[in-house]
Protein backbone atom coordinates (compact mmCIF):
# COMPACT_ATOMS: atom_id res chain seq x y z
CA UNK A 1 0.00 0.00 0.00
CA UNK A 2 1.38 3.37 -0.89
CA UNK A 3 1.48 5.54 2.04
CA UNK A 4 -0.40 8.63 1.89
CA UNK A 5 -0.41 11.83 4.20
CA UNK A 6 -3.22 12.02 6.67
CA UNK A 7 -4.26 14.82 8.72
CA UNK A 8 -3.48 14.81 12.28
CA UNK A 9 -6.70 15.71 13.32
CA UNK A 10 -8.21 12.48 11.50
CA UNK A 11 -5.62 10.37 13.64
CA UNK A 12 -6.71 11.87 16.48
CA UNK A 13 -10.07 11.55 16.09
CA UNK A 14 -9.47 7.68 15.29
CA UNK A 15 -6.70 7.15 18.11
CA UNK A 16 -9.34 8.52 20.56
CA UNK A 17 -12.26 6.42 19.56
CA UNK A 18 -10.41 3.35 19.47
CA UNK A 19 -8.84 3.92 23.18
CA UNK A 20 -12.54 3.58 24.01
CA UNK A 21 -11.20 -0.86 23.70
CA UNK A 22 -11.92 -3.24 26.30
CA UNK A 23 -8.68 -3.82 28.41
CA UNK A 24 -8.20 -5.95 31.65
CA UNK A 25 -9.96 -3.99 34.57
CA UNK A 26 -9.48 -0.75 32.12
CA UNK A 27 -5.93 -0.70 32.34
CA UNK A 28 -5.67 0.62 28.86
CA UNK A 29 -1.69 -0.90 28.83
CA UNK A 30 -0.61 1.10 25.26
CA UNK A 31 0.67 3.77 23.49
CA UNK A 32 0.53 5.66 20.28
CA UNK A 33 3.08 7.28 18.28
CA UNK A 34 2.11 8.71 15.16
CA UNK A 35 3.58 11.33 12.26
CA UNK A 36 0.87 11.98 9.17
CA UNK A 37 1.87 9.11 6.72
CA UNK A 38 2.10 6.77 9.64
CA UNK A 39 0.85 5.27 13.01
CA UNK A 40 2.97 2.88 15.28
CA UNK A 41 1.20 1.03 18.16
CA UNK A 42 3.16 0.19 21.77
CA UNK A 43 2.25 -1.94 24.76
CA UNK A 44 3.02 -0.08 27.51
CA UNK A 45 5.09 -2.25 30.06
CA UNK A 46 4.09 -0.40 32.68
CA UNK A 47 0.53 -0.79 32.77
CA UNK A 48 0.25 -4.43 32.99
CA UNK A 49 -1.79 -5.83 35.60
CA UNK A 50 0.88 -8.53 36.59
CA UNK A 51 -0.58 -10.74 39.21
CA UNK A 52 -3.58 -11.66 37.18
CA UNK A 53 -1.77 -11.30 33.87
CA UNK A 54 2.07 -12.01 34.81
CA UNK A 55 3.05 -12.99 31.33
CA UNK A 56 1.35 -9.91 29.52
CA UNK A 57 -1.16 -11.55 27.49
CA UNK A 58 -4.24 -10.17 28.17
CA UNK A 59 -2.39 -6.55 27.49
CA UNK A 60 -2.00 -7.86 24.14
CA UNK A 61 -5.34 -9.13 23.93
CA UNK A 62 -6.20 -5.83 24.50
CA UNK A 63 -4.11 -4.39 22.19
CA UNK A 64 -5.17 -5.74 19.59
CA UNK A 65 -8.57 -5.06 20.19
CA UNK A 66 -7.43 -1.15 20.37
CA UNK A 67 -5.97 -2.14 16.74
CA UNK A 68 -8.87 -3.06 15.39
CA UNK A 69 -11.25 -0.59 16.71
CA UNK A 70 -8.26 1.80 15.30
CA UNK A 71 -9.05 0.37 11.60
CA UNK A 72 -12.42 0.73 12.31
CA UNK A 73 -12.33 4.37 13.23
CA UNK A 74 -9.92 4.81 10.40
CA UNK A 75 -12.51 3.15 7.25
CA UNK A 76 -15.43 5.11 8.71
CA UNK A 77 -13.14 8.56 8.05
CA UNK A 78 -12.03 7.31 4.20
CA UNK A 79 -8.97 5.36 5.11
CA UNK A 80 -7.56 1.93 4.76
CA UNK A 81 -5.28 1.57 7.40
CA UNK A 82 -2.59 -1.41 6.37
CA UNK A 83 -1.17 -2.93 9.53
CA UNK A 84 2.69 -4.54 10.04
CA UNK A 85 2.27 -6.27 12.92
CA UNK A 86 5.69 -6.76 15.10
CA UNK A 87 7.81 -4.52 12.75
CA UNK A 88 10.55 -4.78 15.03
CA UNK A 89 11.70 -8.00 16.01
CA UNK A 90 14.43 -6.51 18.58
CA UNK A 91 11.39 -4.67 20.52
CA UNK A 92 8.16 -7.19 20.96
CA UNK A 93 6.43 -4.07 22.74
CA UNK A 94 6.06 -2.46 19.06
CA UNK A 95 2.98 -4.26 18.49
CA UNK A 96 2.10 -2.72 14.90
CA UNK A 97 2.76 0.04 11.78
CA UNK A 98 0.16 1.33 10.43
CA UNK A 99 0.29 3.51 6.94
CA UNK A 100 -2.95 4.49 5.16
CA UNK A 101 -4.54 4.74 1.82
CA UNK A 102 -7.34 6.65 0.30
CA UNK A 103 -10.78 4.68 0.32
CA UNK A 104 -13.29 5.50 -2.90
CA UNK A 105 -15.82 5.95 -0.43
CA UNK A 106 -17.37 5.05 2.44
CA UNK A 107 -20.40 3.16 3.21
CA UNK A 108 -23.19 3.52 5.84
CA UNK A 109 -22.18 0.33 7.55
CA UNK A 110 -18.43 1.12 7.98
CA UNK A 111 -19.72 4.29 9.58
CA UNK A 112 -22.50 2.22 11.66
CA UNK A 113 -19.76 -0.51 12.58
CA UNK A 114 -17.70 2.86 14.13
CA UNK A 115 -20.32 4.04 16.17
CA UNK A 116 -20.69 0.71 17.91
CA UNK A 117 -17.84 1.38 19.21
CA UNK A 118 -19.13 4.53 22.13
CA UNK A 119 -21.97 2.44 22.56
CA UNK A 120 -20.24 -1.05 23.18
CA UNK A 121 -20.48 -1.83 27.04
CA UNK A 122 -18.82 -4.18 29.08
CA UNK A 123 -22.01 -5.38 30.95
CA UNK A 124 -21.22 -7.58 33.91
CA UNK A 125 -25.13 -7.84 34.94
CA UNK A 126 -27.09 -11.75 33.70
CA UNK A 127 -28.90 -11.47 30.18
CA UNK A 128 -31.87 -13.05 28.50
CA UNK A 129 -31.30 -15.39 25.93
CA UNK A 130 -30.33 -13.12 22.91
CA UNK A 131 -32.79 -13.95 19.81
CA UNK A 132 -31.90 -15.35 16.24
CA UNK A 133 -28.34 -16.54 17.86
CA UNK A 134 -28.08 -19.01 14.40
CA UNK A 135 -28.18 -16.10 12.25
CA UNK A 136 -26.05 -13.87 14.75
CA UNK A 137 -22.91 -16.81 14.98
CA UNK A 138 -22.98 -17.25 11.04
CA UNK A 139 -22.04 -13.82 10.84
CA UNK A 140 -19.81 -13.61 14.01
CA UNK A 141 -17.59 -16.56 12.50
CA UNK A 142 -17.14 -14.58 9.63
CA UNK A 143 -16.50 -11.30 11.30
CA UNK A 144 -12.67 -11.29 11.03
CA UNK A 145 -10.50 -12.32 8.67
CA UNK A 146 -7.64 -14.23 10.46
CA UNK A 147 -8.42 -18.20 9.53
CA UNK A 148 -6.17 -19.15 12.46
CA UNK A 149 -8.86 -17.94 15.22
CA UNK A 150 -11.21 -20.34 16.11
CA UNK A 151 -14.78 -19.28 17.60
CA UNK A 152 -16.73 -21.66 19.55
CA UNK A 153 -20.34 -21.57 20.93
CA UNK A 154 -20.49 -23.25 24.16
CA UNK A 155 -23.75 -25.61 24.75
CA UNK A 156 -26.07 -24.61 27.47
CA UNK A 157 -24.77 -27.92 29.10
CA UNK A 158 -21.02 -26.58 29.55
CA UNK A 159 -22.48 -24.10 32.21
CA UNK A 160 -21.95 -26.28 34.95
CA UNK A 161 -18.49 -26.57 33.88
CA UNK A 162 -17.99 -23.23 33.17
CA UNK A 163 -19.07 -22.31 36.72
CA UNK A 164 -16.85 -24.76 38.39
CA UNK A 165 -13.89 -23.65 36.45
CA UNK A 166 -14.73 -20.04 37.69
CA UNK A 167 -14.98 -21.46 41.20
CA UNK A 168 -11.68 -23.69 40.81
CA UNK A 169 -10.13 -19.74 39.78
CA UNK A 170 -11.53 -18.07 42.68
CA UNK A 171 -10.72 -21.29 45.01
CA UNK A 172 -6.86 -21.34 43.79
CA UNK A 173 -6.14 -17.54 44.18
CA UNK A 174 -7.78 -17.76 48.00
CA UNK A 175 -4.90 -16.55 49.37
CA UNK A 176 -3.14 -14.92 46.66
CA UNK A 177 -2.24 -11.72 48.52
CA UNK A 178 -0.98 -9.72 45.25
CA UNK A 179 -4.05 -10.41 43.28
CA UNK A 180 -6.63 -9.08 45.32
CA UNK A 181 -4.67 -6.25 46.01
CA UNK A 182 -4.54 -5.74 43.00
CA UNK A 183 -7.94 -6.14 42.37
CA UNK A 184 -8.60 -3.74 45.43
CA UNK A 185 -6.44 -0.98 43.65
CA UNK A 186 -8.01 -1.11 40.68
CA UNK A 187 -11.69 -1.04 41.47
CA UNK A 188 -11.00 1.48 44.08
CA UNK A 189 -13.48 5.16 43.88
CA UNK A 190 -9.90 7.26 43.61
CA UNK A 191 -9.31 5.88 40.44
CA UNK A 192 -10.81 8.73 37.76
CA UNK A 193 -9.41 7.82 34.42
CA UNK A 194 -8.67 4.22 34.97
CA UNK A 195 -10.01 1.09 36.38
CA UNK A 196 -13.49 -0.01 36.85
CA UNK A 197 -16.46 2.59 39.02
CA UNK A 198 -18.68 0.63 41.40
CA UNK A 199 -21.07 1.74 38.84
CA UNK A 200 -19.37 -0.93 35.81
CA UNK A 201 -19.83 -3.32 38.64
CA UNK A 202 -23.38 -6.12 39.16
CA UNK A 203 -25.13 -5.56 42.40
CA UNK A 204 -24.87 -8.51 44.53
CA UNK A 205 -27.65 -10.57 43.73
CA UNK A 206 -27.08 -10.01 40.18
CA UNK A 207 -23.57 -11.08 40.32
CA UNK A 208 -24.34 -14.08 41.63
CA UNK A 209 -26.42 -14.97 39.39
CA UNK A 210 -23.35 -15.22 36.42
CA UNK A 211 -21.67 -17.38 38.12
CA UNK A 212 -18.76 -17.50 35.17
CA UNK A 213 -18.02 -13.78 35.79
CA UNK A 214 -15.08 -12.40 37.91
CA UNK A 215 -15.69 -12.35 41.50
CA UNK A 216 -14.68 -8.27 42.41
CA UNK A 217 -14.67 -7.00 46.24
CA UNK A 218 -17.86 -7.64 48.11
CA UNK A 219 -18.18 -4.13 49.42
CA UNK A 220 -18.75 -2.98 45.87
CA UNK A 221 -21.69 -5.42 45.73
CA UNK A 222 -24.50 -3.22 46.96
CA UNK A 223 -27.49 -4.25 45.99
CA UNK A 224 -29.37 -2.35 43.82
CA UNK A 225 -32.25 -4.73 42.95
CA UNK A 226 -34.01 -7.30 44.79
CA UNK A 227 -33.58 -10.77 42.50
CA UNK A 228 -32.10 -11.44 39.25
CA UNK A 229 -32.93 -13.89 37.21
CA UNK A 230 -30.29 -16.81 36.08
CA UNK A 231 -27.79 -16.11 33.48
CA UNK A 232 -28.80 -16.80 30.20
CA UNK A 233 -26.16 -15.87 28.14
CA UNK A 234 -24.66 -17.57 24.92
CA UNK A 235 -21.08 -18.30 25.34
CA UNK A 236 -18.47 -17.90 23.28
CA UNK A 237 -14.86 -18.43 23.15
CA UNK A 238 -12.35 -16.98 20.92
CA UNK A 239 -8.83 -19.81 20.44
CA UNK A 240 -5.87 -19.73 18.69
CA UNK A 241 -3.18 -22.03 17.39
CA UNK A 242 -0.52 -21.26 19.79
CA UNK A 243 -0.14 -18.99 22.76
CA UNK A 244 2.75 -16.00 21.74
CA UNK A 245 2.04 -12.55 21.43
CA UNK A 246 1.54 -12.94 17.69
CA UNK A 247 -1.47 -15.41 18.62
CA UNK A 248 -2.87 -12.43 21.47
CA UNK A 249 -2.68 -10.34 19.13
CA UNK A 250 -4.60 -11.94 16.83
CA UNK A 251 -6.84 -12.18 19.04
CA UNK A 252 -8.05 -9.14 20.32
CA UNK A 253 -8.47 -7.80 17.02
CA UNK A 254 -10.97 -11.25 16.51
CA UNK A 255 -12.36 -9.55 19.85
CA UNK A 256 -13.08 -6.28 18.79
CA UNK A 257 -14.96 -7.45 15.59
CA UNK A 258 -16.92 -9.98 17.51
CA UNK A 259 -17.97 -7.10 19.92
CA UNK A 260 -19.05 -4.61 17.50
CA UNK A 261 -21.05 -7.30 15.16
CA UNK A 262 -22.67 -8.08 18.57
CA UNK A 263 -23.48 -4.06 19.71
CA UNK A 264 -24.97 -3.39 15.80
CA UNK A 265 -26.98 -6.28 16.77
CA UNK A 266 -28.43 -4.59 19.59
CA UNK A 267 -27.04 -7.16 22.39
CA UNK A 268 -25.19 -6.73 25.45
CA UNK A 269 -21.74 -8.07 25.91
CA UNK A 270 -19.24 -9.40 28.60
CA UNK A 271 -15.24 -10.75 28.08
CA UNK A 272 -14.34 -12.93 30.32
CA UNK A 273 -10.75 -13.62 30.85
CA UNK A 274 -9.95 -15.30 34.27
CA UNK A 275 -11.24 -18.06 33.33
CA UNK A 276 -7.83 -18.39 30.87
CA UNK A 277 -5.79 -17.42 33.64
CA UNK A 278 -5.20 -20.18 35.31
CA UNK A 279 -4.00 -23.33 33.63
CA UNK A 280 -6.30 -25.66 35.51
CA UNK A 281 -9.33 -23.45 34.73
CA UNK A 282 -7.79 -22.92 30.88
CA UNK A 283 -7.72 -26.53 30.30
CA UNK A 284 -11.23 -26.93 31.39
CA UNK A 285 -12.69 -24.56 28.67
CA UNK A 286 -10.54 -26.27 26.22
CA UNK A 287 -11.74 -29.11 27.05
CA UNK A 288 -14.95 -27.31 26.35
CA UNK A 289 -14.45 -26.26 23.23
CA UNK A 290 -13.32 -29.26 21.74
CA UNK A 291 -9.96 -28.50 20.27
CA UNK A 292 -6.31 -28.65 20.35
CA UNK A 293 -6.58 -24.84 20.00
CA UNK A 294 -5.56 -22.30 22.92
CA UNK A 295 -8.74 -20.16 24.56
CA UNK A 296 -7.85 -17.51 25.04
CA UNK A 297 -11.07 -14.83 26.11
CA UNK A 298 -14.77 -15.79 26.57
CA UNK A 299 -17.58 -13.73 25.63
CA UNK A 300 -20.75 -13.53 27.15
CA UNK A 301 -23.52 -12.56 24.83
CA UNK A 302 -27.28 -11.70 25.22
CA UNK A 303 -30.27 -9.33 25.83
CA UNK A 304 -28.83 -6.76 28.53
CA UNK A 305 -31.93 -6.66 31.46
CA UNK A 306 -34.59 -3.77 30.94
CA UNK A 307 -33.42 -0.63 33.01
CA UNK A 308 -30.30 2.14 32.73
CA UNK A 309 -27.66 1.13 30.45
CA UNK A 310 -24.24 0.84 32.30
CA UNK A 311 -22.03 4.45 32.21
CA UNK A 312 -19.22 4.26 30.02
CA UNK A 313 -16.03 3.69 31.89
CA UNK A 314 -13.76 6.31 32.03
CA UNK A 315 -10.55 7.12 29.83
CA UNK A 316 -7.13 7.92 30.40
CA UNK A 317 -6.51 11.64 28.72
CA UNK A 318 -5.06 11.47 25.15
CA UNK A 319 -2.39 13.37 25.61
CA UNK A 320 -1.00 10.69 27.70
CA UNK A 321 -1.44 7.69 25.50
CA UNK A 322 -0.90 9.32 21.96
CA UNK A 323 2.39 11.62 20.83
CA UNK A 324 3.28 12.92 17.50
CA UNK A 325 6.23 12.60 15.83
CA UNK A 326 7.79 14.96 12.64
Amino acid sequence: MTQATVDTGVITKAVELACHAPSLHNSQPWRWSAGSTAVDLFLDPHRLVTAADSSGREAVISCGALLDHFQVAMAAAGWNAAVDQFPNPNDLDHLASIDFAPMDYVTQPRRDRAEAILLRRTDRRPFRAPNEWASLESVLGSSFENDGIELAVLADEARPRLAEASRLTEALRRYDDSYHHELAWWTAPSRESEGIPESALASGSAARAVAVNRRFPADWHSERSSASRPDQARIVVLSTPGDTRADALDCGRALSAVLLECTLAGLATCPVTHLTEIAASRAIVGDLTGSPAVPQVLIRVGVAPSGEVPPPTPRRPLRDVLEFHR
